[in-house]
């Protein structure tokens, strides 16, 4: 039996649920994943329509496309307008939505030379192959996908490839949580932490969950079973009242994460501020390039700010990447807004919750 089938094993789940419904004995869990990943496979697995009714299943800012903010947005629309500049960019980012309805989509329609890559280092080779341009790419994500960019700015310094930059608009998930925990809006009851990005950061980041806040932070894969034993692991801390940290995913997630990534991302990259939709100015929750790697850094080598800009009318994917609401409670939902006419960038990203509702909800 392969890895993955066995974690989809229906045995093994049936078990889990019942794990899970003991430990409850009639309590309520309101949990948030914080990953795009798991956002798709709760619904794609069918497992919203198994758990417990006293779950409740919270979406969470996730999703790297979805907590881009209208101002980061605005900001790519600028680069797009500007004579010999290629924006490179990953697919999903086309879509999203700026100021009036605009998307780089819609700037690419007018002539504008934005172009798909499927990672940084495509972008590089973008700026080898048009030496007269200089081609900045989109350098959104969280800590999975930052040492990739890190590692390809390391790459255009030692091919000496001088018209290439990033626009550093990483985001870093621990200060997101802290700001959701001191929402009392968003009353979370335990995290389903982020698989992919743990690989990186490993356990350590998250200790603050359970040591100032006290709630319960469970690593966790991806295939239904994972997904099970996190949300028994969550149940029983509350139950026991004894909250902690645990990695649940120690095949592919070591509970010291990735030193050598971390270390690469240390060298290009310092914390800074960051706007994340939604959650607006969150201290030290982004990643910006340091000083030494300012001819790297688009927002210093092109002179590029990011403009106070008015909110999608309408739009209230603040609210569910909050937790506050889910995704059919948005008037525009399925109506106004679908996959194929999105208003706001829930909807947009294929990791969306917005499009993960109406694509698997009932």
């Amino acid at each position: 039996m392969q890895l993955n089938t066995a974690f989809q094993d229906p045995q093994l789940c049936r078990g889990l649920l019942q794990r899970l419904e003991r430990a409850l004995d009639g309590r309520t869990l309101r949990f948030m994943e914080v990953c795009g990943t798991h956002t798709v496979a709760i619904f794609q697995s069918g497992l919203r329509s198994l758990l417990p009714a006293s779950v409740t299943h919270l979406s969470g800012p996730g999703c790297p496309v979805c907590v881009t903010h209208d101002a980061e947005v605005a900001a790519f629309l600028d680069l797009a307008g500007r004579d010999r500049v290629i924006v490179a960019t990953f697919g999903d980012l086309l879509r999203v939505p700026g100021p009036g309805g605009r998307s780089l989509k819609h700037a690419q329609a007018q002539g504008a030379r934005v172009e798909i890559v499927y990672s940084p280092l495509d972008a590089l080779s973008l700026a080898a192959a048009n030496p007269g341009d200089t081609v900045v790419f989109l350098g959104i994500g969280f800590e999975t996908t930052a040492p990739t960019v890190a590692a390809t700015l390391l790459m255009a310094r030692q091919r000496k490839i001088e018209n290439f930059c990033v626009l550093s608009l990483h985001k870093l998930v621990p200060p997101a949580l802290r700001a959701l925990l001191d929402d009392a809006a968003c009353a979370v009851g335990a995290f389903l932490l982020p698989g992919h990005v743990s690989t990186i950061l490993g356990l350590r980041p998250y200790g603050f969950l359970a040591s100032e806040y006290h709630v319960p932070g469970v690593v966790g894969g991806f295939e239904p079973a994972d997904i099970l034993l996190a949300l028994c692991l969550m149940a029983e801390q509350l139950r026991d009242k004894t909250p902690a940290v645990v990695n649940a995913y120690p095949r592919a997630v070591a509970d010291t994460g990735n030193p050598r990534a971390r270390a690469l991302l240390e060298q290009f990259f310092q914390p800074a501020d960051a706007l994340w939709r939604g959650l607006g100015r969150i201290p030290q929750s982004g990643l910006a390039l340091r000083p030494e790697y300012a001819d790297l850094d688009a927002m210093a080598r092109l002179d590029l700010r990011l403009p106070e800009v008015a909110a999608l009318p309408g739009c209230r994917c603040g609210d569910v990447l909050k937790g506050r609401i889910a995704p059919p409670d948005c008037p525009l939902f399925g109506k106004k807004c679908t996959p194929a006419t999105p208003v706001g960038p829930c909807m947009v990203s294929t990791e969306g919750s917005c499009a993960a509702y109406f694509k698997y909800a009932e």
